[in-house]
């Protein structure tokens, strides 16, 4: 996938959301292969999204969730902090999405006391952190980071790196 995308419209970032969850399980490594791209042996995939409020990074994790094949409705886990989803994808090993909201995380710590590294260091789950620069420090070096910004009202450039 490149690395920067433009959407019009909530439909659009929902699918950019499927077809990247798509390419990254395509790319999981057998088990016993030390790590591709943002994947390792040992620890969950992470990804890090930030962005305004508004700016499509919830509207992203649900295309995701659903490339994944996750049938669950996705909303933002804002006051939970957390949620955890079954991905039923048939050629994965993989076993959840954890989607973590950081919006109310004031630091890093109130997130590993919700079991944060026990997530992280298990290879099969998929994790994406909502807000994840309010949590920058605890996020694997290893985790890909996606950007959202506005470009207009309905218009999003959606940065991967």
């Amino acid at each position: 996938m490149k690395n920067e995308y433009i959407t019009s419209n909530s439909a659009q970032t929902k699918k950019l959301g499927e077809k990247f969850a798509k390419e990254i399980l395509k790319k999981k490594p057998a088990r016993n292969v030390v790590s591709t791209v943002g994947w390792s042996k040992n620890r969950a995939f992470v990804i890090g999204l930030e962005g305004e409020l508004g700016s499509g990074k919830t509207t992203f994790l649900q295309g995701f969730a659903r490339g994944l094949g996750t049938k669950e409705r996705v909303l933002s886990p804002t006051f939970v902090i957390m949620k955890k989803f079954k991905i039923q994808h048939l050629t994965s090993n993989t076993q959840y999405l954890i989607h973590i909201d950081s919006y109310r995380i004031e630091k890093p710590r109130e997130l590993l006391n919700l079991g944060f590294k026990k997530i992280i260091f298990n290879p099969q789950n998929i994790v994406a952190i909502e807000w994840a620069d309010q949590v920058r420090k605890i996020i694997p070096k290893s985790a890909i980071w996606i950007k959202f910004e506005f470009v207009n009202e309905k218009t999003r450039k959606i940065i991967i790196k």
